[in-house]
C-alpha cells in the first residue's frame, strides 16, 4: 500500500545562511521575488481550504512567502505546548536551575495514590523529556488514544521504553515551576515571547487544566499562527534571535536529535518529533509515515496543529486548525498533501 508521506527527500545539509528575523511585522516579499510560484501557492491554499485548515504560514529565509487564514488569532496549541516548555527548560538548564540528571526522588516529585514507587522515582528529568520515564500513572489532558495505549503500571523500568506520555509532560511543568518560582506563562512571556517580538501572546489568556487523576496540571497554551512561526524560526536559527542567544544552541541540537523511535516511522527528541528515527529500522511504521529531510523536526498537537522546521531549505511551515470551531482535524495524508503542494510551489526537491 502506498505510504502517506510528506514527500521530502533526505539531502545533505545546506550551507549556513545569514540569519534573517522579522522585526515588529513580518516581511512579505512577493512569491516571484522569493522564487516561488504564485499559482502553485494558490493551489496549496485551495487544498487547505478544502480540508478544514484554518491558517498557514510558510517562512523561508526569515520572510513570509505565503500566509492565509486567521494567522493573528490565538488558537489552542494542544501538545505543541510541550515544545514551548522544552525551550524554557533549556534556558533553566543553562542557568543551572535544572539538572536533567536529577531523579524525581531528588526533585521531590510524587502523585496522588497510587503514588509513585521507589523504582518510578528513579526516573530522571531527562527521561521525562524523552518520554521514557516508565511512569504510567493516570495523567490529565490525555486523548482517548493516549489513555488506551498507556502501558500497565510498573511494566517498564525508567529509561527503557518510549511512550508518548502526558504524565511525563505535565510533571515537567511542575518541576519547572518549582525550580524557577514563577508560572510557565510568565516565564515564556519574559524569556521568549518579548525577546522574539511575538505580536499576540498574552500570558493572562493562558490557563491550566486541573483534574482528579493527578496533581500535575496540564499547562495549556493559546498562540497565534504568526507567533508560532516566530518560535519555530527561533529553533531553526539555533536558539538565536537578532544576534542574541536566547536558547542554548546545544540544547536546541539535543532537543531535536532523535533519542527514541516513535510512531509513524518518526523519532522523538526532547519534546519535539524528528523526521529521523533513532534506529535504521524503526518500529510502529504502518501506513502513516512522514518522510522529511535529514535533520528536520516538528512540534505536533492534536486537532491539526503543526510547526515544521526544515533546516535543509531554511524553511518553516506552520499549519493550524481552529479547535474553537469544532472542525475535524486534517488526517496525516491531508497534511502530507498540503506540504507536497507547498514544496512544489517553492520548487523544492521532493
Amino acid at each position: 500500500m502506498r505510504l502517506i508521506s510528506l514527500l521530502f527527500v533526505a539531502l545533505l545539509s545546506a550551507p549556513a545562511m545569514a540569519q534573517t528575523v522579522p522585526s515588529a511585522e513580518w516581511a512579505h516579499p512577493s512569491p516571484q521575488a522569493s522564487g516561488w510560484s504564485a499559482s502553485k501557492l494558490a493551489e496549496a491554499k485551495a487544498f487547505a481550504d478544502g480540508h478544514d485548515i484554518s491558517a498557514v504560514m510558510v517562512v523561508q529565509h526569515g520572510k513570509v512567502v505565503a500566509e492565509w487564514g486567521n494567522t493573528d488569532k490565538p488558537m489552542e496549541l494542544a501538545s505543541i505546548r510541550k515544545s514551548l516548555l522544552d525551550a524554557l527548560i533549556g534556558i533553566a538548564v543553562a542557568q543551572h536551575k535544572i539538572d536533567p540528571g536529577t531523579t524525581l526522588q531528588q526533585a521531590d516529585i510524587d502523585d496522588k495514590p497510587p503514588s509513585l514507587s521507589a523504582q518510578e522515582k528513579q526516573a530522571t528529568i531527562r527521561m521525562l523529556l524523552e518520554a521514557r520515564s516508565g511512569i504510567y500513572h493516570p495523567a490529565l489532558y490525555e486523548t482517548k488514544a493516549m489513555a488506551a495505549a498507556r502501558p500497565e503500571r510498573f511494566s517498564h523500568a525508567p529509561g527503557t521504553f518510549w511512550y508518548y506520555n502526558n504524565w511525563d509532560f505535565n510533571a515537567l511543568g511542575t518541576i519547572y515551576e518549582k525550580a524557577i518560582g514563577i508560572s510557565i506563562y510568565d516565564a515564556f512571556e519574559n524569556q521568549i515571547a518579548r525577546k522574539i517580538g511575538m505580536q499576540d501572546y498574552d500570558p493572562r489568556a493562558q490557563h491550566k487544566f486541573f483534574g482528579a487523576a493527578s496533581i500535575h496540571p496540564a499547562y495549556t497554551f493559546r498562540m497565534s499562527t504568526r507567533d508560532l512561526a516566530r518560535f519555530a524560526l527561533l529553533f531553526l536559527d539555533g536558539g538565536r534571535w537578532n544576534g542574541e542567544q536566547i536558547i542554548p544552541e546545544s540544547w536546541v541540537r539535543e532537543s531535536t536529535t532523535p533519542h527514541s523511535d516513535a510512531d509513524h516511522g518518526l523519532g522523538y527528541g526532547y519534546l519535539w518529533w524528528t523526521g529521523d528515527a533513532a534506529s535504521p529500522a524503526p518500529k510502529n511504521v504502518g501506513e502513516n509515515v512522514f518522510h522529511l529531510p535529514a535533520g528536520s523536526y516538528f512540534a505536533w498537537g492534536a486537532g491539526g496543529q503543526y510547526a515544521f522546521v526544515v533546516p535543509h531549505d531554511d524553511l518553516v511551515i506552520v499549519e493550524r486548525t481552529d479547535r474553537d470551531l469544532k472542525m475535524p482535524s486534517p488526517r496525516l495524508h491531508e497534511v502530507a498533501g498540503l506540504i507536497d503542494r507547498i514544496c512544489q510551489a517553492g520548487h523544492l526537491e521532493q
